[in-house]
């Protein structure tokens, strides 16, 4: 793997190492720039330490930094840590520190401490590997954990004993997840066993830092790998019970369903080299969030699981709202996906009609494109001919729609009577009459009965008038 001093070419390296040289102090680029470089990630954020010049240190050579490249710093003097740009650079300084913590509480009481115990301090031994920049050590990797070997290993190790890692600051447990998950490594046994003895402390933790985490694990390449995880440590029901509650197998009379927590995290898998969208990510991962709450057993057919779109729809706001994840037009989307993701798999086991086709763009809309692909990830089934057949019905139910969007343009489509022209024509106030003539018009353009025209529209707005009793008030 070789050592740091090509990570470390760029001229700011020394520049910045010259300058603690002239005030007597230590400096380091520490953490995920050292991890980065190398496991040949891209990486913008460098992290440096400064040890000596007390608490402040790092603010002191920050500012001085700045005035050399003429770039703004901002300082937060409550955390002793000072910010910059230089470059492509995002530059954070900080003085070396000691921490310890309180049973209550995650905010750490801080002492100036040695460049040891900055490293101690370190979630991960991969990410308390430092470089020196210092003239007499500059590009020296210091690595007193074994951050290196473990690296090589693939392995996500605490630098102390992983309890007292874990109880100092519990969002480590979810870090250890999201590394884990994004990198593709192992979290070390005693790591893993320190995560599932401490789970309960997940509790102290805003659910805000935790979205922060989640997030990342839902871009990785291999989300399940981070929900498998999450499963397996115990904070999964600590901290998403609803997902919890897809596991397991019921079994009566020798029939038992699939594990529903399984095959949503295959349907998220499948969906990751079709989707950067990190809604449909998410709208994959809670498809079936439903089918907890409407599982039963029929004698005729064996396991139901009737209307868990519905429901499942119904949950997303207070499951968005739970894990602190907008409550916009993006829990809306994934909502209306969850609402919809059964209705091209219905179509594709019946004779796909023109009129089922029509409807689903018109309920659709935009995010048509997406439900199928969705779909399509749905199929996890082992019976490859199953998933042929599967896959060449939604072919066929695809190219259906193409055809009716290009001869009826449905997606979106407003009928071209509203109720206002009802109203103004028949000089009547607002009422259900409206609503259903509306109505009717809207079904006759899906089913197909009269073209998607305003011709045709009007004409059977006065037939369906007249069925009412209404006559065109007098202009």
């Amino acid at each position: 793997m070789g050592n740091g001093n090509r990570a470390l070419s760029d001229p700011l390296f020394r520049r910045i190492g010259a300058i603690a040289d002239r005030r007597g102090v230590q400096a380091y680029a520490i953490g995920g720039f050292v991890r980065d470089y190398y496991l040949m990630r891209p990486c913008t954020d460098i992290d440096i330490v400064i040890v000596g010049g007390g608490t402040g240190g790092g603010i002191a050579v920050a500012e001085e930094l700045g005035r050399e490249v003429k770039s703004k710093v901002n300082v937060f003097r409550n955390f002793g840590t000072a910010m910059l740009r230089v470059g492509k650079w995002e530059v954070e300084f900080v003085g070396a520190r000691r921490e310890s913590y309180r049973a209550d509480s995650r905010k750490p009481i801080v002492e100036d401490g040695t460049m040891e115990d900055d490293q101690r301090r370190r979630d991960f031994t991969i990410n308390a590997m430092a470089f020196g920049l210092n003239a007499d050590n500059f590009g020296r990797l210091v690595d007193p954990f074994e951050g290196m070997e473990d690296m090589e290993a693939q392995l996500i190790r605490t630098p102390l004993d992983p309890d007292t890692t874990f109880s100092d600051d519990p969002l480590r447990m979810v870090r250890a997840v999201r590394f884990a998950t994004q990198l593709d490594f192992r979290i070390e046994s005693e790591t893993f066993a320190a995560i599932r003895r401490n789970r309960e402390r997940i509790k102290i933790i805003s659910r805000e830092r935790i979205a922060a985490e989640v997030e990342k694990i839902m871009r990785s390449p291999r989300p399940s790998k981070g929900w498998r995880l999450f499963d397996e440590s115990g904070l999964l029901e600590l901290f998403f019970p609803q997902l919890s509650k897809l596991k397991g197998v019921d079994t009566v009379r020798g029939r038992a369903h699939k594990d529903n927590f399984i095959h949503t995290l295959k349907v998220l898998d499948n969906i990751v080299p079709h989707a950067d969208n990190l809604w449909l990510r998410w709208a994959a991962l809670l498809h079936d969030i439903g089918k907890p709450r409407t599982k039963a057993w029929d004698e005729r057919v064996g396991w139901t699981f009737h209307g868990h779109e519905v429901v499942g729809s119904k949950m997303i706001p207070g499951i968005f709202r739970e894990q602190k994840l907008p409550m916009d037009e993006r829990m809306k989307y994934v909502q209306k996906l969850v609402f919809l993701h059964l209705r091209p798999i219905i179509l594709s086991e019946d004779e796909v009609t023109d009129s089922a086709v029509r409807r689903l763009l018109f309920e659709a809309g935009d995010d048509v494109e997406d439900l199928m692909t969705l779909c399509e990830a749905d199929i996890t089934s082992g019976n490859d001919a199953k998933v042929r057949r599967y896959l060449a019905n939604f072919a066929l139910v695809r190219r259906k729609m193409k055809e009716i969007e290009e001869k009826d343009h449905i997606r979106n489509f407003q009928p071209p009577i509203t109720g206002e022209i009802i109203m103004e024509t028949y000089g009547i106030p607002p009422c259900r009459t409206v609503g259903i003539i509306k109505e009717q018009i809207k079904n006759a353009i899906l089913d197909g009965e009269i073209p998607n025209e305003y011709d045709a529209a009007y004409a059977l707005m006065e037939k369906l008038a007249a069925e009412e009793g209404l006559t065109p008030a007098s202009r």
